[in-house]
């Protein structure tokens, strides 16, 4: 019984959890997912237009990749794009994120009857990697985990009177779950019934009779709702045709086909087997990962004498994870609106929990902090730059770094406060993050005004390794007309200035183009690698961190005149 949460710990990692999921929201190198560079593309597209639908892309066979709601979203906190920016695209994400811990906070309070509790349940939750990773991008899970959630959170804040309820309660449901279904896919009515289905069997102690006379009509009048809500897509959309050929077929249904050689195979064995299943949902709580594990196995252990609520949250936790065992394509990632519930049963054994799931919390923040110190230390020394001044933190990023990695390793050895600090220090550990890669935030990863003013209204060629990365470029060179060709030819110089007027080029660090002599250099920045060799990550290994991780990027004007048929090349973005 150690390591009592005080209600002065509880408001001191709120601010802390706060600044964390604030500091960096528009940062170009925020933890993320790839999706969102297409889903900018779509909103932009789609706002050009000027109508709400249909969805609009350049990209084949993405473009009604999800349902609209994200996407209106989208146009809606960007003004119709134009007010482009990475922090109006997400704020709506991290403003679904706060709502998901508020009403978290809410349901386990009142059943568990501890303002306390309440606070660790939501706190535990803002911890997870994959909460801080999918909760503040512009992407489809903010909003899907908290529609998806908000039924099972009221019927635990409301108990009896929601679990009786005969009209509000379904209405309610089903108007939630639609709004979610709206914002990812109707396939989640699946896990979302069946988990219901589960919650009033156990309500009606589990009395095969009794459900089907008193609640089975529940779930068909909520489901009926919610697929009536994500039906309106087919109603209003211009060509709804396609909306079932791309999404339905292509985003849904595909996912049902063998990924390497035969469904049961994949079931058992390879990347998207079930064990993997297992592994990534475990994974969503990251640096909590095996103190998630040891509340599991507590609650495996204490099973004959779970609460009434407790046996709720795991019966949503296995709905959703029997359900995600059956498309041939597995990924943690669609476990996302258990996390709330997989939070509340950790806040809930919180005083129970073994010490050594958040020892090897520390070990890995102590780790992390280590690494981040040794590489900020070896780019701010090195002369990679070619000017030493230019890669520099400031005297409060060294000062952070070094009290935070101090209050973790203290955290090893005091026990009684080693699992509040190693909540605080996961948000600690993704502070550090974003504080190590600042310089590419500043000058140093950007163009100068003069070279932005430069390119206006002209066509200029990027590099592109994923579809629609030229949405990055845009934040960096807004006004532009961009396109794309292969990453991998980025280096190639002699080639690119020869077929392109405006072109972006790389080189490796301190290593300068060399260009034709008609051609001009206008600005160059620091870009951070994406892939590398097995070779290159041994080398940073040994402290090469500057020549492998980072490349120049050169804006090159070029003789080159005539673009009529680059513009007809497919864009290598696409």
């Amino acid at each position: 019984m150690r390591g009592s949460f005080s209600y002065r710990s509880a408001l001191l990692i709120l601010l802390l959890g706060v600044f964390t999921y604030l500091y960096g929201l528009d940062s170009r190198f925020a933890p993320k997912n790839g999706d969102e560079y297409p889903y900018m593309h779509i909103v932009r597209m789609t706002a050009n237009a000027g109508e709400w639908l249909p969805l609009q892309s350049e990209m084949a066979g993405l473009k009604n990749t999800k349902p609209p709601l994200i996407f209106w979203q989208g146009i809606a906190s960007t003004n119709w794009a134009n007010q482009w920016t990475l922090f109006n695209l997400r704020w709506p994400s991290l403003f679904y994120t706060a709502l998901t811990a508020l009403c978290l906070f809410l349901a386990v309070r009142r059943f568990s009857g501890s303002v306390k509790t309440g606070l660790l349940a939501s706190l535990v939750w803002l911890s997870f990697f994959a909460t801080y990773r999918y909760g503040r991008p512009f992407l489809t899970d903010p909003p899907e985990v908290f529609w998806m959630s908000l039924p099972f959170m009221a019927l635990l804040y409301w108990g009896k009177t929601a679990f009786n309820s005969q009209l509000i309660f379904p209405v309610f449901a089903g108007l939630c779950l639609g709004f979610a279904l709206l914002a990812k896919s109707f396939a989640y009515i699946v896990p979302a019934s069946f988990a219901l289905g589960l919650y009033y069997w156990r309500w009606r102690e589990w009395s095969v009779s009794t459900t089907l006379i008193r609640d089975v009509y529940k779930l068909f009048f909520i489901a009926a709702i919610a697929l009536g809500i994500f039906a309106l897509w087919f109603a209003i959309d211009p060509y709804p045709e396609a909306v079932w050929k791309e999404f339905v077929l292509g985003e849904n249904v595909g996912k049902f086909d063998a990924r390497s050689s035969n469904y049961l195979l994949d079931l058992v064995s390879g990347g998207d087997s079930i064990w993997m299943l297992i592994l990534t949902t475990l994974a969503n709580a990251g640096l909590f990962t095996f103190v998630l594990l040891s509340t599991l196995i507590q609650c495996w252990r204490n099973r004959r004498f779970l609460s009434l609520e407790e046996s709720l949250l795991l019966l949503l936790v296995l709905a959703f994870f029997v359900v995600f065992s059956l498309p041939s394509q597995r990924s943690g990632r669609y476990l996302l609106p258990v996390m709330p519930a997989l939070a509340a049963l950790l806040a809930l054994h919180w005083d129970r929990l073994p010490l050594w799931g958040f020892r090897i919390a520390l070990l890995l923040q102590t780790i992390l902090f280590s690494v981040f110190i040794w590489a900020g230390s070896q780019l701010q020394l090195s002369a990679f730059t070619g000017d030493t001044s230019e890669w520099t933190y400031s005297y409060w990023h060294w000062i952070f770094m070094v009290v935070s990695l101090d209050l973790v390793i203290l955290g090893l050895f005091i026990k009684d406060r080693s699992k509040t600090i190693a909540l605080a220090g996961c948000f600690l550990t993704y502070c550090a993050l974003t504080s190590s890669l600042s310089p590419l935030e500043a000058q140093l990863g950007r163009f100068t005004p003069q070279a932005i003013a430069q390119v206006q209204d002209k066509d200029l060629w990027v590099p592109c390794d994923y579809r629609a990365k030229d949405e990055e470029y845009r934040l960096l060179l807004p006004g532009a007309r961009l396109h794309g060709y292969m990453a991998g030819e980025a280096g190639e110089v002699a080639q690119l200035t020869a077929s392109y007027p405006l072109v972006l080029v790389q080189s490796p660090l301190g290593v300068k183009p060399a260009i034709c002599d008609a051609c001009q250099i206008i600005a160059h920045r620091i870009e951070m690698r994406a892939r590398h060799s097995d070779e290159e990550i041994i080398e940073m290994l040994k402290g090469q961190l500057g020549k492998y991780l980072f490349v120049n990027e050169y804006l090159v004007a070029t003789p080159v005149a005539n673009t009529a048929h680059l513009l007809d090349k497919k864009d290598a973005c696409r």
